[in-house]
C-alpha cells in the first residue's frame, strides 16, 4: 500500500531544479502545525548532532526520517519529545512546547529501549499506563488497534518478539496522543510481524492522526510514508514524496554494455542529457538520470553500445545518492546521535 498517491506532501531537495520549493500558506487562524522545528542546533562538544534544521509536519500526515547511524535522527526525536534542549533555535509541537504537550497527553512515542515488565498481563499493562494520562483511549480500544485483543490476558513477559512489539505500540497509544514518534518500530522483527504492525499503525494514522517514524528499512519508508525526509550531518538534505525524491536524486538508472570495454567514455558519459552520475563496472555502463528519454536519444547512433536497459531508481539508490558524499563514520560502534 502506497499513501503518497492521494497527497502532495510539501518540501525540497535543496539545489535540485526538479523540486521547486512550495511552501504552504498559514492563515491566521489555521492550528499549529503537529510538530515544528525552527532553526534547531544541538552539539555535543564538537559534533553537531542537529545542525540548524528546519523541519514542519502538519497534523494528520506520516512522515519517515530516514538517515544514516550518526546522521542526528535520534538526537532529532530525543528533542522533539523533550528529552533533550536544543542549543539554538526551538522546537513546538501543535504550537507549544514538548514538555506542555507531552505533559497534555498530546504525544506518544515507542523507543527503541525498553524492558518487558514481569508479572502483569498485556491489559493490566496497558491500563495502567492509560490511567496516567488526563485524556486517555478506551483500553479496548487500544488493544484493538494494536491487535492485542486475543492476547490481553497474557503476561506481557512471555510474549514473542513481535507481540512485545505490539505492546509498545499500544502503550505508545494509550494517552490517546494526536501524534505519534516510532523509533525503529520493526527493528529485528520478521516479515509477518513487520506487516501486523505496519496494519496497526494505518489504522491509527487513518484517524488523522499524525505519524513521524525513522527505520532502516526504506521499503516501510516509501511503503507507509505520506512524506520522506532524509537527514545527514544534522541537516535536511531532501524533503518530498518518495518518488519526487528518486526522481530529484536521478529518476531512472540507464545502463548498457560497452563493446571496447569502454573506461575512456566516462568524461563522455557524464555530460550526456539529464545524467547525475556516471560510471563504468566491468565493462557495463551505469547512468543515473533524471530525464531517461533525452539521456537515451543523446545514446542513439553509437556503436559502442549494446544491450541497453532502463530502470526506476530505488528509493535506496536515491538515499545513497544524497548522502553519499559525506564520509563514513570510522567507528560503526560509536552510539548513535
Amino acid at each position: 500500500m502506497t499513501r503518497t498517491a492521494d497527497r502532495a506532501a510539501p518540501g525540497t531537495v535543496p539545489d535540485s531544479p526538479s523540486l521547486p520549493h512550495s511552501p504552504s500558506l498559514s492563515l491566521p487562524d489555521s492550528p499549529s502545525p503537529a510538530v515544528s522545528f525552527s532553526g534547531v542546533v544541538k552539539s555535543f562538544g564538537t559534533v553537531r548532532a542537529v545542525d540548524a534544521a528546519d523541519l514542519t509536519i502538519p497534523r494528520g500526515e506520516t512522515v519517515a526520517l530516514l538517515g544514516r547511524n550518526g546522521a542526528g535522527k535520534s538526537t532529532a526525536i530525543a528533542l522533539l519529545l523533550g528529552l533533550d534542549e536544543p542549543n539554538a533555535g526551538t522546537v513546538r509541537l501543535f504550537g507549544e512546547t514538548p514538555a506542555r504537550a507531552v505533559a497534555a497527553g498530546r504525544v506518544g512515542a515507542m523507543l527503541q529501549d525498553g524492558r518487558p515488565i514481569r508479572r502483569v498481563t498485556v491489559r493490566e499493562l496497558v491500563a495502567f499506563v492509560a490511567s496516567t494520562f488526563p485524556r486517555p483511549l478506551p483500553v479496548d480500544e487500544v488493544l484493538a488497534l494494536a491487535g492485542l485483543t486475543g492476547l490481553a490476558g497474557r503476561r506481557v513477559d512471555k510474549l514473542s518478539g513481535g507481540q512485545a512489539q505490539r505492546v509498545r505500540f499500544a502503550v505508545a497509544l494509550a494517552g490517546g496522543p494526536e501524534l505519534i514518534v516510532l523509533d525503529e518500530p520493526t527493528a529485528a522483527l520478521d516479515v509477518e510481524a513487520r506487516r501486523a504492525f505496519w496494519d496497526s499503525m494505518r489504522a491509527y494514522a487513518d484517524r488523522g492522526n499524525t505519524v513521524l517514524f525513522s527505520t532502516h528499512y526504506l521499503e516501510e519508508a516509501d511503503r507507509n510514508a505520506d512524506r520522506i525526509v532524509v537527514i545527514d550531518h544534522g541537516r535536511v538534505v531532501a524533503d518530498g514524496t518518495g518518488e519526487r525524491i528518486r526522481s530529484a536524486a536521478g529518476g531512472h538508472l540507464v545502463s548498457f554494455d560497452l563493446v571496447d570495454g569502454g573506461s575512456q567514455h566516462a568524461d563522455e558519459l557524464g555530460r550526456l542529457p539529464g545524467v547525475v552520475s556516471a560510471g563504468v563496472r566491468a565493462g557495463r555502463a551505469l547512468l543515473r538520470t533524471r530525464d531517461s528519454d533525452a539521456t537515451v536519444v543523446a545514446l542513439a547512433g553509437r556503436g559502442w553500445i549494446r544491450r541497453l536497459e532502463v530502470t526506476p531508481a530505488t528509493l535506496e539508490e536515491a538515499f545513497v545518492a544524497l548522502t553519499d558524499s559525506a564520509p563514513a563514520d570510522p567507528d560503526p560502534t560509536k552510539e548513535t546521535v
